[in-house]
């Protein structure tokens, strides 16, 4: 077995590197109220329900510019669409080193912006659409001519989609939507909505739902509020869909009918890797930062760093992160090889103990850094809101438990 990073990404992480420097660091500088403790308030436009602020959101449109002009932004993506074929093992070392470097224009997690994009929603569509759909929404989905929404959970029904209250009925040549979502995100600027509504089957059966394709400007499609979050600005809202109406055509959805949640699995899988990947180099940047810190730190005299209740609780950390680096790697590995289904429960293993990391990490980071650590000055208390949802969005980290287990016993998986 060979643990070393592979060259083709050691040469990748340096090039990055180097262009952050270049290119993206300069543009950060020329902005810092979006980085430093104004940062929540500089991002938000607090008057019109909480969304983004448009300068906010134009700074992270020029970031993309430069990193998808640099060949960066579109890595993880097939040739066809301007990418390099990025494997989800890349993709995890990649995140891993950016979140590690902290917070910063190369890769705020706080809307999922980086110079490697994360396109879930494109690949869904590269996977699962239609030649006409792909005309329509590719590459208009990367570079922002078009924006899609992800409307799976509900005001009643979050973990187990399988629940649903949303239906659409065929009604001539149309079908007809009535439901609500909740926490449907991207929805501040979307074009489109990707709705799931329940078209067979009873309720608690994963088969017939179906994922529509929703113009957001559709007759009966209404954004009630944005959920305001414990990081803002927020793009999460709450949907009411009454009586919209999409033609009842192979165009209408994506994938196929009935089979909806293999679309929105495909969507939560490649999330939760990333996600992964993500914390666990914000959880180093916390530990590495917390022992700079109680190395300079003068005590009674002496470092802070000499007292074992500030050592010990990092040294268990660390180590933790080693571990969880193991598992996050070999999971991307494996997913490049096998069906993301039969990976699945290594998927959710590496997903909540690496979000989970993170939480404790900068709630550590803010206890060593004391009074200071509690102060917007630093970025922990950022870092742990943000990564705080990741144990909750893409399925709570109960349910992913839930799924370790039921493959542990056998109720399904391989040792069904």
């Amino acid at each position: 077995m060979d643990f070393d990073i592979p060259q083709d990404i050691q040469d990748k992480l340096d090039e990055l590197d180097a262009f952050i420097e270049r290119e993206i660091r300069p543009l950060e500088e020329e902005n810092m109220q979006f980085f430093d403790h104004r940062r929540e308030w500089a991002r938000t436009d607090w008057e019109n329900g909480g969304r983004p602020r448009a300068d906010w959101e134009a700074l992270l449109a020029e970031m993309k510019r430069r990193a998808d002009a640099a060949g960066h932004l579109r890595y993880a993506l097939p040739e066809a669409l301007g990418g390099q074929d990025g494997s989800n093992l890349a993709m995890a070392v990649i995140r891993e080193h950016l979140a590690h470097k902290g917070l910063g224009l190369h890769n705020d997690l706080q809307n999922e912006s980086s110079i490697i994009g994360n396109f879930p929603l494109v690949m869904m569509m590269w996977d699962f659409g239609t030649p006409a759909q792909k005309e329509m929404f590719l590459p208009a989905l990367i570079t922002g001519g078009k924006r899609m929404g992800f409307g799976l959970t509900e005001p009643n029904h979050g973990s187990d989609a399988t629940y649903m209250e949303t239906t659409a009925v065929r009604d001539g040549g149309d079908w007809v939507i009535h439901g609500e979502k909740r926490y449907n995100s991207g929805l501040h600027d979307a074009t489109h909505d990707l709705v799931f509504a329940r078209t067979s089957g009873e309720p608690g059966r994963p088969h017939g739902i179906t994922a529509f394709i929703v113009p957001t400007d559709a007759p009966g499609f209404e954004v009630v509020a944005m959920d305001w979050t414990f990081n803002m600005p927020s793009d999460h809202a709450r949907v009411r869909l009454d009586g919209v109406r999409v033609p009842a055509t192979d165009e209408a959805f994506l994938g196929e009918e009935d089979n909806g949640l293999l679309v929105a699995q495909h969507f939560l899988h490649e999330n939760r890797i990333r996600q992964a990947a993500s914390s666990l180099g914000a959880a180093q940047y916390c530990i590495e930062r917390s022992v700079d810190y109680a190395k300079e730190r003068i005590v009674w005299n002496k470092p802070l760093a000499v007292n074992q209740a500030i050592q010990f609780p990092l040294a268990e950390l660390h180590t933790e992160a080693a571990m969880v680096r193991g598992l996050v790697r070999r999971t991307a590995w494996e997913l490049d090889r096998h069906n993301h289904m039969e990976v699945t429960a290594q998927v959710a293993m590496a997903n909540y103990r690496a979000n989970r990391l993170c939480c404790e990490a900068a709630d550590r980071a803010i206890q060593v850094h004391g009074g200071v650590g509690y102060t917007r000055n630093l970025p922990f208390e950022h870092i742990y809101r943000h990564h705080r949802r990741y144990r909750i969005t893409e399925g709570a980290e109960e349910i992913q438990i839930r799924k370790v287990a039921s493959h542990l016993f056998g109720y399904t998986g391989r040792n069904r």
